[in-house]
């Protein structure tokens, strides 16, 4: 039976009824899969932008990692026994652990839920961690992804974020990862700083390119309430980007992309063929995630669930049997919300496939709202999706905002 589903371009679209039912999530015969997020606290020092949870004392190290292990116990049917073909170590800063530290986590998550051979396994590390000994001691672990904080190449631009690492501190994490075998390397750099210049920018994405990094976070500095950087603009005490800085910035990085073959699958993402990121592709398709350690969130593909963003409050709620602060289950709407945002963000953009899936009201308000992006050549619909141009990725979250359901 052919039925009629929603409108592109202003045409209607059919799909035939049995295809729809076997693109759904339901119908599939494979095993379904999930992720793994683990919140490692501990900071050497409070980065000048940064709002995620932290300390910078490790006096209950011990405490909250004897916690961990308990709340991967404790949470072990939230995944309704899909595999695990993701971990992520974030923070926080996870290379503050130790090697064996880590490993033993890991066992733990073998030991209890079912991981899939080809895993990707990451850990978020700063620079200043990664000595000789540390890159070849987490070599010999199941960690097989390396995030590198590296943020910038400059030290005036570190030292105006705070930074707990110097310029020659990043270029010999990068060379060790590399020389210790880490094939799967990714690393981030923040632009729109007020000190990083057009040819400070050129000369750092060649580095990228020069490294051989297969996958690059590039993200645009953002100055959150209550940080210790909003404070000191607001004061005058450090200067504020500059808008039109930061808009040329996001345009060279594109061209850069373009340059070297690395594909901009996400706005503040790029990878070489095969280098995406597993984990936060995940994130973005809406896959299940389980998150252990304080505030970390947990999403089972309809309900959303976080943690207690205080240490000692978190290891006390484990010891009790529940250090959760708060669920909710989402609506369709909020679930469509949150599409749009994520969906606009990939390559992929907003697909027929899965807007069908959304009640019809959802599916004629985002034709509706579409159209003037389409107009301006802002959207494009292509291969059964609508993507954002070149011109639309400048304006992702607000042409994202225009598509909600409110």
């Amino acid at each position: 039976m052919q039925v009629q589903t929603l409108k592109a371009n202003g045409e209607w679209l059919t799909a035939n009824s049995d295809l729809s039912k076997a693109l759904s999530p339901e119908a599939s015969s494979q095993k379904p899969v999930a992720g793994i997020y683990i919140h490692i606290p501990f900071c050497k020092q409070a980065c000048s932008y940064c709002n995620f949870h932290f300390s910078t004392s490790l006096a209950n190290k011990d405490a909250l990692l004897i916690a961990l292990h308990e709340e991967l116990r404790l949470r072990l049917d939230y995944l309704a026994g899909a595999d695990i073909e993701s971990i992520y170590f974030g923070g926080g800063t996870p290379s503050l652990l130790s090697a064996k530290e880590i490993e033993n986590l890991l066992e733990a998550i073998s030991s209890l839920y079912t991981v899939t051979s080809n895993a990707e396994i990451t850990l978020e590390a700063n620079p200043d961690d990664l000595t000789s000994d540390k890159v070849w001691e987490l070599k010999g672990t199941l960690v097989n992804r390396l995030s590198i904080g590296i943020q910038s190449f400059y030290d005036d631009e570190l030292k105006y974020m705070n930074r707990a690492h110097t310029a020659k501190e990043g270029f010999a994490a990068l060379e060790r990862a590399k020389n210790a075998g880490f094939r799967s390397l990714t690393m981030d750099l923040i632009y729109g700083t007020p000190l990083l210049t057009e040819q400070r920018w050129i000369e750092s994405l060649q580095r990228v390119a020069d490294f051989g990094i297969p996958h690059l976070s590039a993200y645009q500095l953002t100055i959150e309430p209550k940080t210790v950087l909003a404070h000191q603009i607001n004061k005058g005490i450090s200067p504020a980007p500059n808008d039109e800085a930061t808009v040329r910035q996001f345009e060279m990085l594109m061209d850069w992309a373009i340059d070297f073959e690395y594909e901009h699958y996400e706005i503040s993402n790029l990878a070489k063929p095969g280098h995406r990121a597993v984990h936060n592709s995940n994130y973005w398709k809406g896959i299940p995630y389980l998150g252990i350690g304080p505030s970390a969130h947990s999403f089972n593909g309809r309900e959303r669930e976080w943690n207690i963003a205080n240490n000692a409050l978190y290891i006390n709620g484990i010891a009790k049997g529940n250090a959760r602060q708060g669920i909710e289950t989402l609506t369709e709407k909020e679930l469509y919300n949150e599409y749009m945002m994520t969906g606009l963000r990939t390559v992929e953009g907003v697909e027929i496939v899965k807007l069908s899936r959304y009640a019809l009201h959802f599916q004629e308000h985002f034709m509706e709202s579409v159209i003037p992006y389409l107009t301006q050549g802002k959207v494009r619909f292509t291969g059964g999706s609508w993507i954002l141009t070149r011109t639309g990725k400048f304006l992702a979250d607000r042409i994202a905002s225009e598509l909600f359901v409110v």
